[in-house]
């Protein structure tokens, strides 16, 4: 069989890039619309950064997040301070992809960094929010929504690791993945599949 193209950096880039804008376009035109129990929806930009962090390392994680989290300051309907989104998930992005060297054995580990990532985003929104004066982000509200948010996070992290784990495969620093067509690859997120690489 004929081995796999080797990684290149500006398609790695390019993917990346296309994964932010429709994850953004997903995030204002389907997820902001859903009439979901509390008012609150999942948030696919943060789990896509997440997975791309895990998924690429740290700075991928760091410039991804920063990138993904500036357009989501100024992408309507944006309706709070310009460059908190921004902070959260370069922080996120970088947590996340320094945390990805630790996840290589078991298959569960990456969905509970989703969630961990999903949990740490979202109180740290609203942390920067208490600290900027923004009135929706009072205790109250944020005890309240934080729970929920997770929740939905949760919920909807399969779905967008799958979808960013299929769009970035080919670019897995010259690994192929092996098996079944539909099976999310062994060298994404380190055995998310569960497979050996006998397999």
């Amino acid at each position: 069989m004929l081995n796999p193209p080797e990684a290149s950096p500006a398609g790695r880039a390019a993917v990346t890039a296309v994964v932010i804008v429709v994850t953004l376009v997903l995030q204002v035109s389907v997820a902001n619309r859903l009439p979901l129990p509390g008012g609150v929806q999942p948030d696919l930009v943060l789990l896509a950064v997440v997975a791309l962090a895990l998924v690429a390392g740290s700075m991928t994680g760091m410039v991804a997040g920063f990138l993904a989290g500036l357009a989501a300051d100024i992408i309507p309907p944006a309706d709070h301070t310009i460059g908190r989104y921004a902070l959260v998930y370069c922080l996120i992005g970088y947590l996340c992809g320094a945390a990805s060297a630790e996840m290589d054995r078991q298959s569960a580990v990456p969905f509970f960094a989703v969630a961990a990532g999903a949990l740490a985003g979202t109180v740290l929104y609203a942390g920067t929010g208490m600290i900027l004066g923004d009135p929706r982000a009072g205790w109250a509200t944020v005890s309240s929504m934080v729970p929920l948010q997770v929740l939905y996070d949760v919920i909807a992290s399969p779905f967008v690791v799958w979808a960013v784990l299929r769009a970035t495969r080919r670019y897995e620093r010259g690994e192929r993945a092996r098996g079944d067509r539909l099976a999310v690859p062994a060298a994404r997120y380190r055995a998310m599949s569960g497979r050996s690489e006998t397999l």
